[in-house]
C-alpha cells in the first residue's frame, strides 16, 4: 500500500478587501499631503501654493512691522496708516490733521490700502478651500463646527452685512472674508463691501483723533520717545499670548 504524502497546511487566505485596505493604509502613511495639516486635499495645485504663500507672507509682514509701530505713531503716523491701517495710526494721523499737518481726506484715503491690503487673500482662501479653511481659521473645535453650521443656516444673505461690519465685529476679519469667498460672493462685490466697511471704521477712528487734537498728538509723541521699550512690551505680549494658545490646544 503506497504511503500517503502529507501536504503542508494551507495558510488562511487574506480577504481581498482587507488586503486592499491594508495597502491603502500603508500608502497613506507615505503620503505627506494627506498627513499634513493643510486646507487642501491631496497634492496642492499652483493656486493652492500661491494663496497659502500669500497668507504666510502677510503674517510675516505684520510681525516685521510690529517693532516699528510705536516709533511711527508719533513721528510718521500717515506712513503707519498706509502700511498697517492700525487704530493708533489713524487716530494719531487725524489728530495731526487737526493741528495743521495733513487733512482728514488724506487720512481716509491712506487707510484703504492699510486696512484692505490682504483681505482679498482670505476671500480667495474661502473660494479655494471652503469649509476646510473656515474650520482652520476658527480653531477646529466644537466652536468651529457650530460656526460652520450657523453659516449654513443663515445662508448667503448674511455675508453682505458681515463684510461691511467686520471691522466692528468681535471675530477675526479673516474668518468673515473666507466665509464670503466660500459662500460664492464675487470678488468685485467683496471689494466694494470691504471698502465701505473700511471707510466706516477709519471714519470713526479719524473722527475720534480729530476731536482729541493736540492731546492725542502729545500722547503719540510720548509713545514714540519710548518706542523701543513699547515695542519690546508688545512683542512680549504677543509671544505670551501665542504660548497660552499652544498650551490650551494640548
Amino acid at each position: 500500500m503506497a504511503a500517503e504524502v502529507s501536504e503542508p497546511p494551507m495558510e488562511p487566505a487574506v480577504p481581498a478587501a482587507e488586503a486592499v485596505q491594508s495597502e491603502a493604509v500603508q500608502s497613506d502613511q507615505y503620503d505627506p499631503w494627506k498627513n499634513a495639516n493643510l486646507p487642501w486635499e491631496g497634492k496642492p495645485r499652483r493656486v493652492d501654493i500661491a494663496c497659502w504663500a500669500g497668507i504666510t507672507l502677510s503674517g510675516i509682514f505684520y510681525l516685521c512691522l510690529l517693532p516699528f509701530r510705536a516709533s511711527l505713531v508719533g513721528t510718521h503716523p500717515l506712513v503707519l496708516v498706509v502700511l498697517n491701517g492700525s487704530t493708533e495710526g489713524i487716530v494719531s494721523a487725524a489728530a495731526s490733521a487737526r493741528v495743521g499737518h495733513g487733512s482728514l481726506a488724506i487720512v481716509l484715503l491712506a487707510s484703504i490700502p492699510g486696512l484692505m491690503k490682504f483681505d482679498l487673500l482670505y476671500w480667495w482662501a474661502g473660494r479655494l478651500w471652503g469649509e476646510r479653511i473656515i474650520e482652520m481659521f476658527s480653531g477646529r473645535g466644537k466652536r468651529s463646527k457650530k460656526f460652520v453650521a450657523r453659516v449654513h443656516r443663515l445662508g448667503r444673505w448674511a455675508t453682505w452685512p458681515a463684510v461691511v461690519l467686520s471691522p466692528f465685529l468681535p471675530i477675526p476679519n479673516a474668518l468673515v472674508y473666507a466665509v464670503a469667498g466660500w459662500t460664492g460672493m464675487s470678488w468685485v462685490t467683496f471689494l466694494v463691501l470691504d471698502i465701505i466697511g473700511s471707510l466706516a471704521w477709519a471714519g470713526m477712528l479719524a473722527g475720534l483723533g480729530y476731536a482729541l487734537g493736540q492731546s492725542a498728538v502729545s500722547v503719540a509723541q510720548e509713545i514714540s520717545k519710548y518706542g523701543l521699550w513699547v515695542s519690546i512690551a508688545i512683542v512680549v505680549l504677543v509671544v505670551a499670548s501665542q504660548m497660552r494658545k499652544i498650551r490650551r490646544t494640548r
